[in-house]
């Protein structure tokens, strides 16, 4: 059975939203919203990942999901057996809600892990690396995510579900992530309870102390909650977009690659072993010494001056 990946028809729905929202902005005073050299270079971004996106899918993705599921559900018979021992899974309506749970929760440790391994990060720091928070942030995708991107859903197609519902479920989350890219969606209501929302996906664009690698959900958020990494939106912080080691330019190529290179300096001045590897495999801002910190480090020293502070400020002048 075959089916077309949602995406097809996203294409022109994602650029037709950004001009919607970008209409509106403009028209509502909203002049912070938008960059014009920012949107330019989400676009271009965007363009080069849906073109190198489609070829590697053909010649990787796809290629690559048909063989690990023939490999690990052959034919018997004329029915498909999964090397588990039982039948592999069907097309019903129910397999297609388990298919699109597990890519959920597939795409939040993939996710996840493109927060807290270093390498992993230098590909993904694209999409974080922009100050405005819009519809067209949500294309501004890095271009070496795809090389590795299949080996964290490979799983799926192993123990049983067809490569196509895989793939289709793919899009499907693609296409709630890039709707996530708003500021003028407000809070939902009891949605909140169980799907990842605007408001949520706020929090994880924003470079604030308290809000760093936080609400890695796709399309539900209730994996955030169960592994510790959930943050509501709290209108008492004024949120700040962005990373906080900007590329600081408008240049695609730098944005793309400014993390790998400074991977590079620090793995050629490094002189331990032990350390070379933890620049690369190491959570971001790692450093031997202390003189960078991780988001774990930076969010506890941050807690211990927020403690700290009822303190400073009510202790008496000498």
């Amino acid at each position: 059975m075959e089916f077309t990946n949602p995406l097809v028809y996203g294409v022109p729905v994602f650029i037709a939203f950004i001009l919607f929202e970008l209409t509106y902005s403009i028209s509502h005073g909203d002049d912070h919203i938008y960059n014009w050299k920012d949107l330019a270079a989400s676009g271009f971004m965007g363009v080069g990942s849906a073109i190198l996106g489609a070829l590697f899918k053909v010649v990787f993705a796809i290629v690559f999901f048909e063989f690990v599921y023939e490999l690990c559900n052959p034919l018997v018979d004329g029915v498909r057996r999964n090397f588990l021992g039982y039948e592999s899974f069907s097309y019903a309506w129910y397999v297609w809600l388990l298919c699109q749970l597990a890519d959920d929760f597939t795409y939040y440790w993939f996710h996840r892990a493109n927060h807290e391994i270093r390498i992993l990060w230098a590909a993904h720091i694209v999409h974080h690396s922009s100050d405005n928070f819009n519809l067209g942030t949500a294309v501004r995708n890095g271009w070496f995510t795809i090389l590795y991107k299949p080996f964290f859903y490979m799983w799926l197609p192993v123990i049983g579900f067809p490569p196509e519902m895989v793939l289709v479920c793919l899009g499907i989350e693609a296409l709630w992530q890039f709707q996530l890219h708003s500021v003028y969606v407000p809070k939902l209501g009891f949605l909140e309870k169980i799907f990842n929302t605007h408001t949520m996906h706020q929090v994880h664009h924003a470079q604030n102390i308290e809000y760093l690698d936080k609400n890695h959900g796709g399309f539900l958020n209730i994996f955030d909650k169960l592994f510790g990494t959930w943050k509501e939106l709290d209108d008492s912080i004024n949120v700040k977009y962005g990373v906080i080691h900007s590329p600081n330019s408008f240049n695609p190529m730098v944005i793309l690659t400014h993390e790998f290179k400074d991977i590079w300096s620090d793995v050629r001045k490094a002189k331990k072993l032990s350390h070379k590897f933890m620049y690369v495999f190491g959570p971001p801002g790692w450093s031997p010494d202390g003189s960078t910190l991780t988001v774990k480090q930076q969010q506890q020293l941050f807690r211990k001056q927020k403690q700290l502070q009822p303190s400073v400020l009510f202790e008496r002048p000498n």
